[in-house]
């Protein structure tokens, strides 16, 4: 939502979904079952990469698309070419369908969430809720999966320093982290939904012109090697003089080459030199310059200096330097050194201009740099964050679990597997010293917990594993996000921004060992003692007896 307008992709349609939800909806009004009420929950089966977190996004298109859930004739007459055997009038039904029977529940936008617990609670005619479990998957998969990439890089890279520190991370050192992976996301829309809940999982800003424009995420971005290798001399400058803040014209060229002899660097790339000062005059107040490349520290580095001297001098302060290939803990270091001498030398503020690395980053070379020790201030990272190369998808499934009010179960030999039956809301158990200690699922109509009451918290598979629990606050994470043709008020006006924020806010109330990179410690998901009782007595009422002979 950008500034109280929904941004809606005209591709999330009802067809914009599998085959077997249309053959399961029609068999479902074939037999007389379309308008049975149906519960079913979405949910994920365990944390991806290898964490025990979970960042949940996409709430904002789930509550667009059911708000425009409707067959246009075009759809009709394709669902006809495809189930040409089915009796007309289920193509009349499809036809007047929407979303004005269905409720959803949900925890706000931006939540750390864990497996087994429902990310959407669907309540509705069972034909209409099973035609939408593809394209829901689809909303809320791949967005929570970026936000939680972008938030564990976040984790990586440093906490800005408007978060409250937390132990074990580079808290208040404000590290910045650019997302630069249009080229390299899958497809236009991937692109476009990766720059988007990157930054809702804490980036910075983004390359990505169209979803700047789009979501109002700030654009950021300088030039790449062509730019620099475009230029063979300083016989290629059009110009020899810059603009002046006050709008006047003054000699450039030649103080960048005084500048350069002050600074012993004679025999640095000459073309090198040229497109800086080109760059420069174009971006006097935003200069940035990539800097290997030809030789980081021999030419790049020494080149920057002389324009960023020469704009000073002039009016203007610069900005910093891109690495992008090399040691980058090692030139960064030496490139601050670098910065620090020339600041003492000519007595500017150069000491902490900014550093900027980039060279396919991801969550490990970001902790790798963190031991090393380094002087980056800003990371530009593309493909390993808008691709998920550690973990390409987020198993979420989407299961029944009441129909006609009756409790329906999937069984497995992997607990994991297993679903919690009927219908179920989720409280958030704060301990004595303000962090979360379990999220407490409860039969709906149940008594919720309260705050100072002992509770009995069960794993809900696991007979031996209990514990009670006295909160010291209690936290609702399932409201009603979707009644019929109203949105409720939580998402009304809510900015991307403001979810960002709800992001970092929540990775800062979290106990640092939930959130660690090795070996984090699991957060438990209980559930209540009746909840815990009505899952065994189906578990035992459906589970087959087996006949040994």
């Amino acid at each position: 939502m950008l500034g109280g307008k929904a941004i809606m992709n005209n591709l999330v349609t009802p067809l914009l979904n599998d085959l077997y939800e249309f053959t399961m909806a029609y068999a479902y009004w074939k037999s007389g079952r379309h308008e049975d009420a149906s519960v079913f929950d979405l949910f994920i089966r365990e944390n991806p990469f290898g964490g025990e977190f979970t960042i949940f996004a996409g709430l904002e298109d789930v509550v667009n698309h059911v708000k425009g859930f409707h067959f246009t004739d075009d759809d009709i007459d394709y669902v006809k070419s495809v189930l040409p055997a089915a009796d007309t009038k289920f193509f009349t039904w499809l036809k007047h369908i929407d979303c004005s029977h269905i409720k959803i529940y949900a925890p706000k936008e931006g939540t750390i969430v864990f497996p087994m617990i429902p990310l959407l609670r669907i309540e509705g005619p069972l034909g209409i809720a099973q035609l939408l479990e593809t394209t829901l998957l689809n909303l809320i998969n791949y967005p929570s999966l970026v936000a939680t990439n972008a938030a564990r890089m976040k984790l990586a890279a440093g906490l800005p320093a408007e978060v409250p520190n937390i132990s074990g991370t580079q808290a208040g050192k404000n590290k910045g982290l650019l997302e630069f992976g249009l080229r390299r996301a899958q497809g236009p829309d991937g692109g476009l939904t990766a720059s988007r809940y990157s930054y809702l999982g804490g980036f910075d800003a983004t390359s990505n012109m169209l979803a700047g424009k789009i979501y109002g995420i700030p654009v950021k971005g300088t030039l790449a090697h062509a730019f620099v290798s475009t230029f063979s001399s300083l016989k290629e400058i059009a110009s020899s003089t810059i603009t002046t803040p006050d709008g006047k014209k003054a000699e450039f060229v030649s103080s960048v080459l005084d500048f350069r002899k002050k600074l012993s660097a004679e025999n640095s790339h000459g073309g090198e030199l040229a497109a800086f000062i080109a760059y420069a005059q174009a971006f006097p107040k935003g200069f940035l310059a990539l800097v290997d490349t030809y030789d980081t520290l021999k030419s790049g580095v020494p080149n920057f200096l002389a324009v960023a001297l020469a704009l000073h001098t002039v009016g203007y302060a610069p900005v910093g330097v891109r690495l992008d290939s090399g040691d980058l803990a090692y030139l960064s270091k030496q490139t601050r050194e670098h910065f620090r001498k020339v600041s003492n030398q000519f007595r500017v503020p150069f000491e902490n201009l900014s550093i900027v690395a980039s060279n396919n980053i991801n969550e490990a070379t970001l902790h790798a740099l963190t031991q090393q020790g380094h002087e980056i201030d800003v990371f530009g990272i593309g493909t390993h964050l808008v691709t998920c190369q550690a973990q390409p998808a987020l198993g979420g499934v989407y299961k029944l679990v009441e129909v006609n009010g009756e409790p329906r179960i999937k069984l497995s030999q992997e607990k994991a597997k297993t679903t919690i039956p009927g219908k179920k809301e989720v409280y958030r158990l704060i301990d004595q010293h303000g962090f979360p200690i379990t999220d407490l699922m409860i039969r709906v109509g149940e008594a919720p917990p309260k705050v100072g009451e002992k509770i009995l918290c069960r794993h809900p598979f696991e007979e031996a594993k209990r514990a009670y629990i006295k909160p010291s606050n209690v936290l609702l994470l399932h409201h009603c996000v979707w009644d019929g043709k109203s949105a409720a008020s939580r998402l009304v006006g809510t900015t991307l921004e403001q979810r960002r924020q709800f992001v970092l806010e929540q990775i800062a109330s979290f106990r640092q060992d939930h959130l660690r990179y090795l070996n984090p410690t699991p957060y438990k998901v209980s559930v209540s003692e009746s909840l815990y009782d009505f899952i065994h007595e189906i578990w035992q009422r459906e589970m087959p007896v087996a006949e040994l002979e």
